[in-house]
């Protein structure tokens, strides 16, 4: 189990952690809801319906990671359309954005909590190891965070298909990068243990 996901049973998945380890995911996750940011307050006199109809931002993040995260939804980067196509796809983009983007974002500050709250309840059982076990549903959340941070870690280090991430496993030692990278390795190699242990 340490390093990877295996199956429990009731259709959750476990693995090992180390204080490091667990450090390290709770400190990247902390950082993706801050760069996320805040829910709308929470205000018990707020009118529910007016917050399920509350429109959100039109243009998308200037920051590269969050327009990674929140991509527009009508772009084709194989396409190079002719001006009025372009026109009509932003238009189309900035509705559907309108609509869409405060939920992704409660969506994805869910998640981060979750993993963050699961890794804060863990208690470790010896050699400063502790075992996580996540419920079916938990696991879902915990998957969706680790591609948010993945997709985060790999905008910062310009990784944009997968002759990229080969290159990665190359770089010198003294590159200021290789902290990066190897969080972006290992968060990669978590992720697919714990697709594979969700596989029915």
């Amino acid at each position: 189990m340490p390093g990877h996901f295996e199956p429990i049973p009731g259709g959750g998945a476990a693995v090992a952690l180390d204080e490091v380890e667990i450090s390290i995911i709770r400190s990247l996750a902390v950082q993706l809801l801050e760069l996320i940011g805040p829910g709308p307050a929470e205000d018990a006199s707020a009118d529910p319906l007016a917050e399920l109809f509350a429109e959100g931002p039109s243009e998308p993040p200037s920051d590269p990671v969050l327009k990674r995260l929140f991509p527009d939804a009508y772009t084709d980067p194989e396409a190079t359309p002719g001006p009025q196509e372009a026109e009509e796809r932003r238009a189309h983009s900035a509705e559907f954005r309108r609509f869409t983007e405060n939920d992704l974002r409660a969506g994805k500050r869910e998640n981060a909590l979750a993993v963050v709250r699961s890794l804060d309840a863990l208690v470790a059982e010896g050699d400063d190891v502790a075992v996580l076990k996540l419920s079916p549903e938990e696991s879902q959340q915990w998957l969706r965070t680790l591609n948010d941070l993945r997709l985060a870690i790999g905008s910062r280090l310009d990784i944009t298909d997968e002759d990229d991430t080969d290159l990665l496993y190359r770089l010198p030692d003294e590159d200021p990068r290789k902290p990066m990278v190897m969080a972006y390795l290992w968060l990669g190699g978590l992720q697919e243990t714990l697709v594979s242990t969700l596989m029915p």
